[in-house]
């Protein structure tokens, strides 16, 4: 009999979860619904975590969803519209604490694009510090948050079979860009480092360096690499971050990181230090 690996790999939707409760502009899923996602399901996404009604960096959201629906389907994509369907599934689901993720797509013949709200029950990010994997893979149109990533959750998969907790991408010449869900940050005695290659800018991150920024503690975007001179050995610490928090880096590859709390204590309280807005 098949058993799964004991080391699975982290995916934006965890199998085995219950199933989530949908919408399609703001009415339940439908057969016909959920058929043409899949047929035509090109576009794009969001993800947040929603507690007592209200996230952090909605705006932020809401700004990347409509950058992103003007690039692909060349319409605007309002806010507004955006947070009143949320609160609508969020009541349909009899949630106010919940994940959240809305994918966007534009059926053929559709002259406006076509919202699917999920909700799932809250999650966060794992507990203890994390592993990583390096892979030769980058994303294409980085910049733009959108389903169905095969690279993301193949080299995840083969990751979560060797042992580790994450993949993470890397260009030819071992330049890094991002994790397979998440970015990464490294902490070099100073200041806050991005690597700076093609990668999403996720909400998290964006809230980290406003408020490191705040708190006179500017973070900056640097070239990384896994040897050589700009080499992640050269970095004492390192984290990653998405929508479910911000945890620390035990290892890339072969290479250990040290876990530094104080760290760690800083870019929590700069996180919990952004404003919460009612979705």
């Amino acid at each position: 009999m098949m058993t799964r690996p004991r080391n699975t790999p982290s995916t934006p939707e965890t199998p085995n979860t219950p199933v989530p409760y949908i919408e399609f502009d703001g009415r339940p899923a439908t057969e016909e619904d959920l058929r043409n996602s899949t047929l035509y399901g090109f576009g794009h996404f969001t993800a947040l975590q929603v507690r007592d009604g209200a996230t952090r960096g909605l705006d932020a959201h809401l700004a990347r969803m409509d950058a992103a629906n003007r690039e692909l389907f060349e319409l605007p994509l309002g806010g507004g519209r955006v947070r009143e369907l949320i609160r609508h599934a969020l009541a349909g689901a009899g949630r106010t604490d919940a994940s959240v993720r809305v994918n966007v797509h534009l059926p053929p013949g559709a002259e406006e694009t076509t919202l699917m709200v999920t909700v799932r029950e809250p999650a966060v990010m794992p507990a203890g510090a994390r592993s990583l994997m390096s892979v030769p893979y980058a994303r294409t149109a980085p910049h733009i948050k959108r389903p169905g990533e095969f690279g993301q959750t193949y080299y995840g998969m083969l990751a979560g079979r060797a042992g580790f907790d994450e993949a993470l991408l890397t260009l030819p010449g071992g330049v890094v860009t991002e994790g397979a869900i998440t970015n990464i940050g490294f902490w070099d005695g100073t200041s806050v480092v991005w690597p700076d290659a093609p990668a999403l800018t996720g909400i998290t991150m964006t809230l980290l360096e406003q408020g490191l920024d705040r708190a006179g503690r500017p973070s900056a975007r640097r070239p990384v690499t896994l040897d050589g001179p700009d080499g992640v050995d050269r970095f004492p610490a390192a984290f990653v971050c998405n929508s479910r928090g911000i945890a620390p880096v035990r290892r890339i590859d072969d290479h250990a990181f040290t876990v530094d709390e104080e760290l760690m204590r800083e870019l929590r309280a700069v996180y919990d230090s952004a404003p919460v807005d009612t979705v």
